[in-house]
């Protein structure tokens, strides 16, 4: 059975030149880039090199990229960073109620901790108000983190206009850009950016490897203890395979982002053109305009997601509820929830389809047509 995959915000297949690349290192340079000798400083070389490749891509300075684990820990160490080394002037911080789990459930930990936390809700289009966010700050407020676009609907936040709020207060301002990093052009110089996450797996890299971007002059208290790598601000030997491969996957992303992002909206077009073809009811959650290129979530009132994803999965498509790290769970989708309301059927019957390497037109226009077939089957 031919399958397509069309789950890629979940994770995506590596880049065959990234596999390449780190096969290479890996053969090559194994030495651990603390060691003075010859093959500590070839693997140090390659981290420094590859440093710059991350900058660059959102127009940081190197010494500003700490390299992480992945989103997950670039995320719990910008929240759990900022919190401890900013207490002194404050307790409070603000959020969204569509946040990844990675950075809802570090806020949730520190309100267990005495910390108090703001989460601004979404209108139906998954946007907050930027008066809400204005009204939320206050003298003891440390950190806004706001994630660039979510993963789940794609919307897109007025990143732009958010920093330039924060940037007149004392708070720090922490984006997730997990989803957005490769899809959208980004420069924090430009945004107002304080601290910001990324993830290798999201752009065609390997797991297990991300950035925290960090300004300059933002102060973080470390969370792992250990040896002095990363500046003394991330301890553990580095995955030198892993920012070698990081760093291909960036400089493929970044030079076909204007292409792919085209590619991606036709995509969208093109599913949707499906559906009004084969004359089923669906309704599109969030919006078409200001959502992440590769990300269309489709409610099909009258089904049942998990239904809908088991048929699916027999026809060969892969695709999701939503957020692949609730996989499993039979809960509404939390921002499904947030911007249409606990009553709304949209939790219960929506499907996230999002596209990357190696789709095709006719890729997408066949999912679709046997995403209709089962729409009718379940429905009838």
């Amino acid at each position: 059975m031919e399958r397509i995959y069309l789950d890629h915000a979940a994770t995506t297949p590596m880049h065959p030149q990234v596999i390449e690349e780190m096969v290479r290192v890996m053969e090559q340079n194994f030495g651990n880039a603390s060691s003075i000798h010859f093959f500590g400083r070839e693997s140090r070389k390659l981290l420094d090199d590859s440093r710059v490749t991350l900058a660059k891509s959102i127009g940081a300075k190197p010494n500003e990229i700490i390299i992480t684990s992945g989103g997950t820990e670039a995320d719990n160490y910008a929240i759990f960073g900022v919190a401890d080394a900013y207490k002194e002037k404050g307790k409070h911080i603000i959020t969204t109620s569509i946040e990844h789990h990675a950075v809802l459930n570090a806020c949730k930990h520190l309100e267990r901790r005495g910390y108090e936390v703001t989460y601004l809700p979404v209108n139906e289009k998954g946007k907050i108000s930027l008066q809400d966010l204005k009204n939320a700050l206050r003298d003891d407020t440390i950190l806004v983190t706001i994630m660039f676009g979510n993963n789940e609907v794609g919307t897109i936040q007025d990143i732009a206009e958010i920093g330039k709020i924060v940037a007149e207060h004392q708070a720090v301002f922490h984006t997730d850009a997990v989803q957005a990093y490769g899809i959208v052009s980004i420069d924090v110089k430009e945004l107002n950016i304080d601290l910001l996450s990324v993830s290798a797996h999201k752009i065609n890299g390997p797991k297990g490897i991300g950035f925290l971007f960090a300004k300059e002059g933002i102060k973080l208290t470390p969370i792992l203890f250990g040896g002095e790598q990363e500046r003394k601000r991330r301890a553990g030997t580095e995955n030198i395979p892993g920012v070698a491969g990081f760093a291909k996957a960036v400089s493929i992303a970044q030079s076909t982002i204007e292409a792919r992002k085209d590619l991606y909206v036709s995509f969208k077009k093109k599913m949707i053109e499906v559906f009004q073809e084969e004359n089923i009811e669906f309704r599109i959650n969030g919006t078409l305009e200001e959502s992440l290129a590769h990300v269309l979530n489709v409610s099909f009132p009258g089904t049942n997601v998990e239904a809908m994803l088991v048929n699916l999965d027999l026809a060969g498509i892969a695709a999701s509820s939503g957020s692949a790290c609730t996989a499993g769970s039979i809960d509404p989708s939390h921002v499904l929830v947030a911007m249409y309301g606990a009553d709304s059927d949209r939790g219960k019957n929506s499907i996230r389809f999002s596209f990357g390497l190696n789709n095709t037109l006719e890729d997408v226009e066949k999912a679709a047509r046997e995403t209709a077939k089962i729409v009718k089957r379940l429905t009838n």
